[in-house]
């Protein structure tokens, strides 16, 4: 599947800068509910829009396609890689971040290896975060995307990650919205606003986060 035309035909509507936008507020946040990572790795950073945000001392981004446009930092190390295929260090990142990733994977195996691997680049105490789209809340889209593989919930991912090791310390059902194509604008202030309020979440979050701990 040729993803670079995928997703601009998906994004073509959505204003890259808005997106920006949204994660420049999006990104602390989760980095703080991971407790503050110094070492973050992003294995499938898309257009960067997390890893250009999170504030970590050292940043790596993995992703297939070589995004020009792409928000990373100048100090982040990109690989032009499936994750799989990268070269990572063994046991050196204190912070992962998986965002809308799992459910492109070929199947629950593939999740279970994608996670194995993820625990192997760790190190002891280090934290992954695992955003997705919830299929409990969301179940009437969720096969509109033409890469969507697997169906998966807050419980699957908890069950996925104490299987490969890690100890699940946050679960959170309904974090963010299902998309940026959702009812409320793509805004850096409403974001800002939306992620002080939890019981927003409850109402619009149709996407889980789920954090475990190496």
């Amino acid at each position: 599947m040729n993803y670079e035309r995928l997703y601009r035909y998906r994004l073509r509507h959505i204003d890259q800068g808005r997106r920006h936008a949204v994660w420049t507020e999006v990104a602390p946040h989760v980095h703080r509910l991971m407790g503050s990572p110094e070492r973050v790795l992003d294995p499938a950073a898309g257009r960067g829009e997390f890893i250009g945000a999170v504030p970590a001392a050292e940043t790596w981004a993995v992703d297939e396609v070589d995004y020009p446009e792409a928000a990373h930092k100048p100090t982040t190390r990109v690989i032009t890689s499936s994750i799989m295929d990268a070269e990572l260090p063994p046991e050196h990142f204190d912070g992962v971040f998986v965002s809308n990733f799992l459910e492109h994977l070929a199947d629950q195996n593939a999740i279970a290896a994608f996670l194995e691997k993820m625990h192997a680049a760790m190190a002891a105490e280090g934290r992954i975060a695992i955003m997705g789209p919830n299929y409990r809340y969301c179940s009437n889209e969720y096969w509109d995307c033409a890469d969507h593989h697997v169906a998966l919930t807050h419980v699957a991912i908890t069950e996925h990650l104490y299987a490969a090791g890690f100890e699940p310390e946050r679960v959170v059902p309904r974090y963010l919205p299902y998309s940026f194509r959702g009812v409320l604008p793509a805004s850096r202030t409403l974001t800002s606003l939306y992620l002080r309020l939890p019981l927003a979440w409850r109402v619009l979050g149709k996407q889980f986060l789920v954090i475990g701990r190496r």
